[in-house]
């Protein structure tokens, strides 16, 4: 479906900067194996070096996550010995909420999608923070969830799903919530790891369908990714991730900023059009 997409619109992409585009996608789902994230990191490089249309942002990110994704699920399913029926249950909820989310965000315009972005952007600032200086509890020992609990995770991971098809990646609030419910922080990584892989599929196909992505950028971030994602599995020793995070979360917040400043002057540009007339 992809490489369909980018044989239609080869000619009015080809204005696209696929060397940044691929450099910043790699090093993005480097982060991401780790867990910090990669729509975050991608929304602030595309959004400052002004690669992508903010129209076209979030089917572009979620196109993006569908193979790195994969890999990850691949290398870090076995990691942990997460409950199936939780991960399994889990994973069904975000591709629910990724199929509905997507239906809703493909036919946003730019305005309302910069606008819902930057909230979005604040909201996964906000996690990571909160993360950071240990506002909220690491945790326990459970490898699965039962009772409400594993319906507060259901529930939890649909909205998720959702939200990740407006550009708010699934692993700040999803690891969030897996140590809110008492998991293990272990188990956050093949929970949120397949759950991105196979929602990602259908939040992409959708976009892919209605024509709302940069197919090239996509398809450039498919090669790119995946290396990024084998590269920290395999290789990383050892990371300051407590500084790579807070460096993370300062982006985001700058991001956030920079996607409200570009809703408000687009806003101010038509209030002065429409008093002209």
């Amino acid at each position: 479906m992809l490489f369909n997409s980018w044989r239609k619109n080869r000619s009015q992409e080809a204005q696209t900067k696929i060397l940044p585009i691929g450099l910043i996608g790699g090093f993005a789902n480097f982060c991401d194996t780790l867990g910090v994230g990669s729509f975050a990191i991608k929304t602030a490089g595309y959004k400052q070096l002004k690669l992508i249309d903010d129209q076209l942002l979030p089917g572009t990110l979620n196109c993006q996550a569908v193979m790195s994704t994969a890999v990850q699920s691949l290398i870090f399913l076995t990691a942990v010995d997460v409950d199936p029926v939780t991960l399994v249950s889990m994973v069904l909820a975000a591709c629910f909420g990724a199929t509905v989310g997507a239906r809703l965000v493909s036919g946003w315009d730019r305005q309302l999608i910069r606008l819902v972005m930057c909230g979005a952007l604040l909201v996964v600032a906000g996690l990571m923070l909160a993360g950071q200086l240990k506002l909220f509890p690491l945790g326990g020992e459970a490898l699965g969830l039962s009772g409400w609990k594993l319906a507060a995770g259901i529930a939890g991971n649909f909205l998720f799903g959702a939200l990740m098809t407006i550009g708010i990646g699934l692993y700040a609030p999803c690891m969030t919530l897996v140590y809110l419910l008492g998991m293990h922080p272990l188990a956050a990584f093949p929970i949120m790891m397949c759950s991105c892989a196979f929602l990602s599929f259908f939040s992409a196909g959708s976009f892919i369908r209605k024509n709302r992505i940069n197919s090239r950028a996509a398809l450039v971030v498919a090669i790119t990714g995946p290396i990024g994602v084998v590269i920290a599995a395999y290789l990383v020793k050892s990371l300051d991730l407590q500084l790579l995070a807070w460096l993370v979360i300062g982006v985001v917040f700058y991001t956030s900023v920079t996607m409200y400043r570009s809703w408000a002057s687009e806003r101010r540009e038509l209030e002065l059009v429409n008093a002209t007339l």
